[in-house]
């Protein structure tokens, strides 16, 4: 038996945190890193870590310095503690799988599942088993190729992979599903940023950030939007101490407030470890849920204003009149803004809104960074369409230290968008691929996540193959999910490590254990590496130094290269052994298909490696129209029924995505406890509720179902009047399936109608 322990909730609370990082930052990876593996296995990773010659973080997707301005520890506590996760001596072996059956394994946490270690040899649960038992790699290969020849449509297939996916990969599993015949390539962005590149897509033309870090030193202004830097990606407030230290100013919204955003103590810097380090925010907004729209609306409304007073002084005429359209509909729209509405929607002062006018007219270089705070609200595509209303009033798009940011959370999930792993890709994309392989790609739109757990459900999918990451508990509806998932005839996992998707099982599963992006990839061709492509558009290489944790495992090129061989056979003809063998032969074929990767192979070899163009800093928007475009968004706010709160889901700090590292939450003040609620204390009077009572959560729908978490502790917290916050996956069961964006489909999980109903044993 595994010598871990399954933890218990044992709550324990101090006060918040009024600072991030700092001294105990670096002590907690290291002491979470050698709890893992050895000393010169950690020194190993964490000096390889993010480095020009080194591996790319497996965390989030904040972009490095350029080469000669890195750190030797260009890595930050989550960093730290994610590398050393995946670098981990533990190992789950075949002997673990005879002694735990999928039952037994099911009932454990997440915690303790991801805390077995690294998988080591090749899994199969056959039909009716009670266990998984070894596979060799050539059988595995023929069920999976055997299943898929069987289904009666490739549309019965689904394809689904996270940002942890190298670009090579990317390219390979979308080649491979299109030549099969199917674009049904859902993705985790579905689930995060996907309003982000709706909104985008629509206004400027191209689904991404427009802004480097040198822009976000040199700005005068950078609003951070529901977003928690300290946590998810905490090298993010070096660059806004860059900012503030170049007389830059900052301004934080959020429906919490966030310790990094108060105080930044930098551990590599004397400031940050004997001295206060730096104030983040220069003013905290404290919106509440979903006011995100409302606010922008608000200071849209202000600057039309300014320049009715100020005839030619506050606008961009010029820039307005040459890159966009649409801006005497939006301005007529826009001057119909009630500030009744406003202050309802936002809980904000009209005061605390013109403090924020008077420091956007006092710069005009403003980026505005935004992260799932916005994205996974139901009217996400038009509050990031308002924000881009905003910047093009004065111009602040596709200028030095200006533009939109929006901050994705996993290494490569912009790369593996670039690469293809969309089921939306353009004609032009799909066009290119055809004639670099010779065939024809499918045409019609293929299922993203929330589409694809629907058609499991609904039996018109019945093969789910994940590349990386972990489906179950990255999706809403967790039941519903299961569900769905368990009615497939065949489900394929290619991972690290152990994960619940592992123990939500199709009639027959596999489990296909792949290289960490740490670990030494050697094929036929000798030593290869990987890119990956960062939030800010920068695409460099990642090799891994360490040893893999089994002879047995396959990298994710090899497991999709031999997989695609034995399901296509030589229809079309696409030189996957070749691929297999040399990454540059990948890289080769995408400099033909991906525009913006010619000459590939040259370009990332040089130290930290190009970035790709943006049309936008060239003033190109490829719109319809050829220009950035006005939106009219209409008036929209979250409203509760009285007696209810509107509830977000959120990861603690020690977590990266669905995966605790622990059951603390540091910087909020929890200890030992994740089946938390944080409610401001006002709301539990109201309620009358007392802090560390017992409650279900119980999510209330217009459908008139209610999803139910129970068991959690409330906690007094300041969270903004009407709002609480709760952390995932503990909590996607109250997030419906049919619950999504408007437009993108991204799942409401921002925006959780609830009420917090005592239990029975409360107390």
């Amino acid at each position: 038996m595994s010598g871990i322990e399954d933890p218990v909730d044992e709550l324990s609370v101090t006060p918040p945190k009024t600072w991030a990082t700092g001294v105990p930052a670096v002590t907690h990876a290291l002491e979470y890193a050698l709890g893992q593996t050895s000393v010169r296995r950690t020194a190993l990773t964490l000096l390889n870590i993010n480095q020009a010659k080194g591996f790319d973080c497996p965390g989030c997707a904040w972009p490095e310095p350029a080469p000669g301005k890195r750190h030797r520890n260009e890595y930050c506590e989550n960093g730290g503690k994610h590398i050393a996760d995946e670098a981990t001596s533990r190992r789950v072996t075949a002997g673990f799988f005879r002694e735990h059956s999928i039952a037994e394994l099911d009932a454990k946490s997440d915690y303790w599942l991801n805390q077995q270690g690294r998988l080591t040899e090749p899994m199969v649960k056959r039909p009716g088993a009670t266990h998984y038992e070894p596979v060799g790699w050539d059988e595995a290969f023929g069920i999976l190729a055997d299943e898929l020849r069987s289904l009666d449509s490739p549309d019965e297939a689904l394809f689904y992979t996270s940002g942890r996916l190298n670009n090579e990969a990317a390219f390979l599993l979308q080649l491979f599903a299109r030549a099969y015949g199917t674009n049904n390539l859902p993705d985790c962005s579905n689930m995060c940023h996907e309003s982000s590149g709706s909104a985008l897509g629509e206004t400027l033309g191209i689904g991404k950030g427009s802004v480097s870090l040198d822009d976000i030193h040199e700005a005068d202004l950078v609003f951070v939007v529901g977003q928690n830097p300290g946590t998810n990606h905490p090298r993010m407030l070096s660059a806004l101490e860059e900012t503030k230290r170049n007389g830059g100013q900052v301004v934080a919204v959020n429906v919490l407030p966030e310790a990094g955003l108060m105080r930044f103590k930098h551990p590599q810097k004397a400031r940050g470890v004997i001295g206060r380090g730096t104030e983040i925010a220069d003013q905290f907004l404290h919106i509440r849920a979903g006011g995100d729209l409302a606010l922008f609306q608000a200071l849209n409304l202000l600057l039309l204003e300014a320049e009715d007073e100020a005839p030619g002084t506050v606008l961009d005429h010029a820039f307005i009149a040459s890159d966009t359209t649409g801006f005497e509909a939006f301005a007529e729209h826009a001057r119909k803004t009630r500030w009744e509405d406003v202050l309802e929607a936002t809980g904000l002062t009209r005061e605390e809104i013109e403090e924020v006018h008077r420091r956007v007219l006092a710069g005009r270089k403003v980026i505005v960074c935004w992260a799932m705070g916005l994205t996974q609200q139901k009217h996400g595509v038009p509050s990031i369409r308002e924000i881009v209303n905003f910047l093009l009033l004065r111009g602040s798009i596709g200028r030095p230290g200006a533009g939109v940011c929006p901050v994705r959370g996993h290494s490569n999930v912009q790369g593996d968008r670039t690469m293809g792993v969309w089921e939306r890709m353009p004609r032009e994309f799909l066009d290119a691929l055809g004639r670099e392989f010779s065939f024809t790609p499918p045409a019609h739109h293929g299922l993203d996540a929330v589409d694809s757990i629907r058609a499991m459900r609904d039996g018109r999918a019945s093969f789910f193959l994940g590349v990386a990451g972990n489906f179950v508990r990255a999706t809403p509806d967790s039941e519903v999910t299961e569900a769905a998932l368990r009615r497939c005839r065949l489900t394929a996992q290619i991972s690290t490590k152990l994960n619940r998707s592992h123990t939500v099982c199709g009639e027959t599963a596999l489990i296909l254990p792949t290289l960490g992006r740490s670990d030494r990839d050697v094929q036929e061709g000798g030593l290869q590496f990987y890119t990956v492509e960062d939030s800010m558009s920068e695409v460099h290489a990642s090799r891994g130094r360490l040893a893999p944790a089994s002879p047995h495992l396959l990298s994710e090129v090899a497991i999709i290269s031999r997989l695609a061989r034995r399901a296509l056979g030589d229809e079309p003809a696409i030189p996957w052994e070749e691929f297999e063998r040399d990454y540059g032969t990948i890289r080769d074929r995408i400099s033909r298909v991906v525009p913006g990767f010619e000459e590939f192979n040259a370009r990332v070899d040089r130290p930290g490696g190009f970035t790709l163009p943006n049309p936008v800093n060239q003033g190109v928007y490829p719109t319809p129209s050829g220009k950035a475009v006005f939106t009219r968004n209409e008036f929209t706010m979250l409203r509760a029924p009285e007696g209810h709160l509107i509830l977000q889901t959120l990861r603690s700090h020690d977590q990266w995505n669905t995966v605790p590292y622990a059951m603390n939450d540091r910087y909020r003040g929890i200890h030992n406890a994740r089946r938390v609620v944080l409610v401001n204390p006002a709301d539990l009077a109201a309620l009358g509720l007392a802090d560390r009572d017992l409650v279900d959560l119980v999510g209330v729908w217009e459908d008139g179902r209610e999803r139910r978490a129970p068991a959690f502790r409330v906690v007094s917290y300041p969270t903004s009047p009407g709002s609480a916050a709760a952390y995932y996956p503990e909590t996607n069961v109250l997030v419906p399936l049919d619950s999504v964006a408007d437009i993108s489909n991204c799942p409401t999980s921002k925006g959780v109608v609830v009420r917090l109903e005592p239990t029975a044993a409360g107390g």
